[in-house]
């Protein structure tokens, strides 16, 4: 029975991770994952929310030494949990939370000893693990939203990770004699181990190539320059394209990279360009599903193409109308963008060979050009058709974000009419918003009423009028959003993505009827010099909060923003949805169910300066004003 090393790395002094800037040996890792092993409860699933990567990482090794099984859900809400623990009832949570409240039995992560005290005793054997052994469960959601599981064996991992790296030429050198570190390559990554795409790319890249990794998921912009910083050259960044715009739109000097990687959502090729040339190095994107786990690149800035793995091939099938998989397909690992997608009714491309153990159809229209090379026109379910017309979300999601001026957008199809509801493809949007090939939601149906695309965008230095004439050089009329809403930011998770009842939330939240111009709203020509303490809350409910952070979660600034502009409104009994953020700072991190309090001061000119306070704790500050007359920035419709 064949089996593999739990680490590919060629000698115990090499470094397999930076914490907090610290190196972190072989051997040391080793150690911690022989005592985490020793130390774990008797059940046989460990549901694995530690939120240091490092941390993460020896979870994982020691359950698979231990003989448990990983699970890794698509997201940690409550629900989830309780599936979780139905499909699983010996699981326990393996968290480093100081305030865990997850409803399964809870494990902390127990801290390792002194930084370095193991390097002193014998090296520890690398353990061998069995090429059949279960490692995790991970879960996608179906289009009922039960959790759908997905084997993945030690195996099955390594070739397909070891595919990986060889593509990326980042595979260690088995004949190296592995000095301290030997040129080894450090994966700082801004996207959870949790997630599929930051499990592979993050943790496995590291203990199957031979790499090292950084225990730190920076987020904003500063925290990714320094974590870059932090760790020595060579370094490569995984990210996402929502992560990578935010870092190029700083407008601060990066460090270099020897490599980019991105998945999880469209890449448009002017963006890898100019990531390229900002972080001296090759971008990368990766394209794969749950089911398959990675199993294409290609270098966007280069061209459309992408080149399957070593070993992997696809293949056509014709498909009936109606008969799409609804298997989870490219919802985690992958991106596409570009071209509009074929019919609901083309043929079904299957995965096979190589890592992959039985075909697998997916849900991607998908364009061979040869037994290596394929185009990717947008996922079968993402497929609007109104008026007789046909496109996808994913190529509409392309072109809105490929207009200058455009930092972030996304089309929304509500749902259906009664009358549509019976005849539309449910797509699990939730889970797959956002992801490798643009954003899934529920189709329209053909017949009934016609249903409406509404669009949220993110363009401060864009009129509405000057939006919607770019639009429509784009696409055809009968796609244009009703309506196009500004908004000062959209509120991905950590990994991207927007969840389809997010959006649904934005969208209901800015109506689209006229509101009052600035210059006559009469509470605030008479507000100068005003101030006045108001207060709100964010439940631990609100649906922005998941992913953002698992097991330490924080409230978004849009979020923050958002209820202070209510709390203003609501006090001078006017909308904001015309007013402009000159400017916003976030000061400090806000925690769900913490009481906040805004202060605001309104002064002669109508600007109004506002700060949000946790106590003595500012947490965020900005100055609010109208925008110029012709570029006004509220709803606008077509």
């Amino acid at each position: 029975m064949s089996s593999y090393p739990l680490l590919f790395h060629p000698a115990p002094g090499r470094t397999i991770a930076w914490r907090d800037g610290a190196p972190v040996s072989v051997r040391t890792f080793l150690a911690d994952v022989a005592r985490v092993a020793a130390a774990l409860p008797s059940g046989g699933h460990v549901f694995n929310v530690c939120i240091d990567r490092y941390r993460f990482a020896v979870g994982l090794c020691a359950a698979l030494v231990a003989g448990k099984i990983s699970l890794l859900p698509s997201t940690q809400t409550t629900e989830m949990v309780r599936q979780l623990a139905s499909f699983a009832p010996d699981t326990f949570c393996l968290h480093d939370a100081a305030d865990c409240t997850i409803d399964l039995p809870r494990f902390r992560f127990p801290e390792p000893g002194a930084p370095g005290a193991h390097d002193m005793h014998d090296d520890i054997a690398v353990p061998q693990i069995d090429a059949a052994q279960v490692v995790a469960y991970v879960f996608t959601s179906g289009s009922t939203g039960t959790p759908v599981p997905h084997r993945k064996t030690w195996g099955l991992l390594v070739r397909c990770v070891r595919a990986a790296a060889e593509r990326l030429g980042l595979a260690a050198d088995p004949d190296s004699d592995g000095g301290s570190d030997a040129g080894g390559y450090t994966l700082i990554g801004t996207v959870p181990a949790q997630h599929m795409y930051g499990f592979e790319s993050t943790v496995l890249l590291a203990l199957i190539g031979g790499l090292a990794f950084s225990n730190r998921q920076p987020f904003y912009p500063a925290d990714v320059r320094a974590e870059l910083e932090a760790v020595p050259a060579p370094r490569v960044l995984v990210t996402t394209p929502v992560h990578l715009r935010a870092l190029l739109a700083a407008d601060r000097a990066l460090p270099g990279a020897s490599l980019v990687l991105s998945a999880t959502a469209p890449l448009p090729p002017t963006l890898a360009r100019e990531a390229e040339a900002r972080l001296a190095a090759p971008l990368i994107e990766i394209y794969g599903s749950t089911e398959t786990g990675q199993i294409a690149t290609r270098r966007t800035a280069q061209g459309d193409p992408w080149h399957l793995l070593a070993g992997v091939r696809l293949d056509t099938t014709p498909q009936a109308p109606g008969d799409g998989q609804d298997n989870g397909a490219s919802d985690e690992a992958g991106n596409a963008a570009g071209n509009e997608a074929g019919n609901d009714g083309g043929p079904c491309a299957w995965a096979s060979g190589g890592h992959i153990e039985e075909p697998v159809p997916m849900g991607d229209a998908i364009e061979l050009l040869d037994d290596s090379h394929f185009l990717l026109h947008g996922r079968k379910t993402d497929l609007v058709n109104i008026a007789g017309k046909r496109t996808s979300l994913a190529y509409l999601n392309y072109q809105l974000n490929a207009i200058p001026g455009v930092e972030d957008g996304v089309f929304y199809m509500p749902d259906e009419a009664p009358s549509q509801a019976g005849a539309a493809a449910d797509t699990d949007a939730a889970a797959k918003l956002g992801n490798c090939t643009g954003n899934n939601v529920d189709n329209p149906a053909c017949g009934g009423p016609v249903a409406r695309l509404a669009a949220l965008v993110v363009a401060p230095q864009l009129s509405a009028a000057d939006l919607l004439h770019a639009l429509r050089e784009r696409i055809d009329a009968a796609f244009m959003p009703r309506p196009l809403r500004f908004v000062d930011t959209l509120p991905r998770n950590a990994t991207g993505k927007l969840p389809r009842d997010v959006l649904a939330t934005l969208v209901a939240q800015r109506p689209n009827e006229a509101q009052p111009s600035y210059e006559t709203e009469p509470a605030l020509q008479h507000a100068a010099g005003r101030t006045a303490p108001l207060t709100f809350t964010i439940p631990a409910g609100h649906p922005a909060l998941p992913g953002h952070f698992p097991g330490q979660p924080i409230v978004p600034g849009v979020v923050l923003l958002d209820h202070a502009l209510m709390a203003l409104g609501a006090a001078l009994n006017r909308s904001f949805d015309r007013c402009r953020i000159n400017s916003a700072k976030f000061l400090s991190p806000a925690a769900p169910g913490e009481t906040l309090d805004v202060g605001f001061e309104s002064t002669a000119s109508g600007a109004i300066r506002f700060t949000v306070s946790a106590g003595q704790r500012e947490v965020a500050s900005g100055v609010l004003s109208a925008p110029d007359a012709t570029q006004a920035h509220g709803a606008a419709s077509v």
